[in-house]
């Protein structure tokens, strides 16, 4: 029985030398390194930003695999149509301002992904070919002015339309010993402001009552003032109780009977006793 004993105790420690080799290489069984590689993508790097100069483009990495541990940037111009391109110097970080030069151009940039095991590179699209920044909008005109002040004329807009909104005589009353008249007409556009530059006409209805002035332009204030004088043809009856006038009023060179001109009857009263 002891010789037994003996014989097998060789057997016994070469199990044991066994499971420690098996320790140092990972375990028992069937074991294996961890495998590694480097990044891999699945999602194409991107753009956004408007093309535009003087615009900032900011890169999008995408989707990687291989858990990546920094990426760079390399940005390019290219063609119109996102070829023939060059690598732009200085530009590798993940912004970039647009410059004029770029202007006609398109831009990519190549995002390179790295971890230990290595990198890979990958570009995104191109952009839209890249243009101007728009012009600044100027200073507001016409119905878009903003406060009180008079609008310019010449700042309506072909679907603006004058008008004729108060009147005023002198004397208030028309005598029958009147010989002069001065008339007053005010002139707005856009909801109630006042237009500077307006042309405006005016004769009585009927004709030759009393002389048709030159036109006049109204002023700052909207108003244009005009001086007529008595014909052979006022009084137009014995009885007549009111004097008719037709005005308009018009852009300088613009259509008499059409675009922003207008035209009404008004009428002031009569005293033939005076």
């Amino acid at each position: 029985m002891r010789r037994k004993l003996r014989m097998l105790a060789p057997l016994g420690a070469l199990a044991l030398a066994a499971g420690l080799v098996g320790v140092v290489l990972g375990g028992t069984g069937v074991g294996s390194a961890a495998t590694t590689a480097k990044p891999t993508n699945t999602q194409q790097p991107t753009i956004s930003g408007k093309p535009e100069v003087g615009q900032t483009l900011t890169a999008k990495e995408g989707e990687w695999t291989g858990n990546p541990t920094d990426f760079d940037y390399a940005w390019n111009r290219c063609d119109a149509d996102g070829g023939s391109c060059s690598m732009i110097s200085g530009a590798n970080e993940k912004t970039y301002t647009l410059k004029s030069v770029d202007k006609g151009n398109t831009i990519r940039v190549r995002v390179t992904a790295q971890n230990a095991d290595g990198r890979t590179t990958r570009a995104t699209v191109p952009t839209a070919v890249i243009r101007d920044a728009p012009a600044p909008p100027g200073p507001a005109k016409g119905c878009d002015r903003q406060g009180s002040g008079p609008i310019p004329v010449g700042e309506l807009g072909e679907t603006d339309r004058l008008l004729v909104d108060r009147q005023s005589i002198s004397p208030s009353v028309v005598g029958g010993s009147t010989n002069e008249l001065t008339v007053r007409f005010h002139v707005t556009a856009c909801s109630g402001k006042a237009v500077q530059g307006a042309l405006v006409y005016v004769t009585a209805v009927p004709y030759n009552q009393f002389s048709v002035p030159n036109e006049v332009p109204t002023g700052g204030d909207g108003w244009a003032e005009l001086r007529m004088n008595r014909l052979k043809g006022y009084p137009a009856t014995n009885k007549q109780q009111l004097l008719v006038m037709f005005v308009r009023a018009r852009e300088p060179g613009g259509n008499l009977l059409g675009g922003i001109s207008t035209r009404r009857l008004v009428s002031f009263p009569v005293d033939l006793a005076r």
